[in-house]
């Protein structure tokens, strides 16, 4: 069965146009030393807050206790996408004044990057910039070829390389601004990649999966969970807040994903078993509920511009694995649409209250 590479799964929201949802419903206050900058030593001891829909109940545990939680059968589908060292650093050449770019995607044949650029003063097609790698030592020109639209760059380096040889040599992790102001240090290199990270393409990592170990992955398949595999690569819009007044108005950016048969099979062996299946993270909910729009299971890569907001008719996805999310993001209008939205609202109180960390290298909660 081949899979399709041209589909952009773009449905409306399933909700009446006449109802909107004032984005101010999706704001609150957070304490500053809530916000976690680095993870605990071992992810696993993150605190995992656990959401019964049904009983309407919360209880807190940790993330360790996972396997209490699954039951033999259920089917746990991780995003294995890579987190792209995307950030580039140096200086314009012309003036010395500090440059940074992040890199978005290229052109294999050419070698033309699109990239976007933070700097002081007007920069000008045909300006070189000279990066830096991450020692700070002087490496290659990189010529900024035009502005796109949109405000993106288009630009190349001086000699013959790979992009992702580029990347690999220079780039840093691109951190949130909310992690020491996007200021990487050696440890995110590798921690802020899931242990499972395979396919290189996002530029966030998909932070719900941040919590798993390789001895806790084994001790849930031992137990008799099945664990499937799926990649959705995340894009620049996945953090940015909603700057509409209402949701309903937010443009929903596309990330691309793919799903084979081997997760398929997995899938539908629990939902035949009469078993859950879990998205570790908003990632794999979003490719989940976005391939059922096919009308059938079956493998697919593509694009997807699912918006899941209030009145999603969840489909496939039984439990959900994620972290604690932003105001006014996507992220969160998900998570309460599908958790319920006023108890994920008490859980976020409460998670205040009991000094849960938050956001990527935060803690976690399961939704059932």
């Amino acid at each position: 069965m081949r899979l399709s590479t041209t589909t952009t799964l773009n449905p409306p929201m399933t909700r009446p146009a006449s109802i909107q949802t004032p984005t101010s419903e999706y704001d609150y206050k957070l304490p500053r030393a809530l916000v976690a900058e680095h993870p605990l030593p071992n992810r696993e001891d993150a605190r995992l807050m656990i959401i019964d829909r049904r009983r309407e109940s919360i209880v807190h545990a940790h993330f360790r206790d996972l396997p209490f939680h699954l039951e033999e059968g259920d089917c746990l589908v991780l995003n294995e996408t890579r987190v792209l060292l995307a950030q580039l650093t140096g200086y314009r050449t012309r003036t010395g004044g500090r440059w940074q770019g992040l890199y978005l995607d290229h052109d294999a044949p050419s070698g033309v990057m699109r990239l976007m650029c933070k700097t002081r003063g007007r920069i000008q097609p045909g300006e070189t910039v000279t990066l830096q790698d991450r020692e700070g030592i002087d490496r290659w020109q990189l010529m900024l070829l035009a502005r796109l639209e949109g405000g993106d760059w288009a630009a190349r380096v001086d000699r013959e390389l790979p992009v992702m040889q580029l990347l690999d040599e220079l780039g840093r992790i691109p951190l949130p601004h909310y992690i020491r102001d996007g200021n990487m240090v050696d440890a995110d290199l590798r921690d802020y990649q899931t242990v499972y990270a395979r396919q290189p393409g996002s530029i966030a990592s998909p932070t719900a999966g941040l919590h798993f170990t390789s001895r806790l992955l084994r001790e849930l398949i031992d137990a008799g969970v099945r664990v499937c595999r799926v990649t959705l690569h995340v894009g620049t819009g996945t953090f940015k807040p909603i700057a509409s007044e209402t949701i309903e108005e937010h443009s929903m950016h596309g990330e691309w994903g793919e799903i084979g048969e081997a997760s398929i099979a997995a899938i539908e062996s629990a939902r035949a078993d009469d078993r859950r299946v879990c998205a570790v993270g908003t990632t794999s909910m979003r490719l989940l509920e976005s391939i059922v729009l096919q009308g059938e299971l079956r493998p697919w890569s593509g694009e997807t511009e699912l918006f899941i907001g209030p009145g999603h008719r969840f489909q496939l996805v039984d439990a959900l694995i994620t972290n604690f999310h932003l105001p006014r993001t996507t992220l969160l209008v998900l998570a309460r649409s599908f958790g319920g939205d006023r108890l994920v609202r008490r859980a976020y109180d409460q998670a205040v209250e009991q000094k849960y960390r938050f956001f990527s290298y935060g803690d976690a909660m399961l939704i059932v």
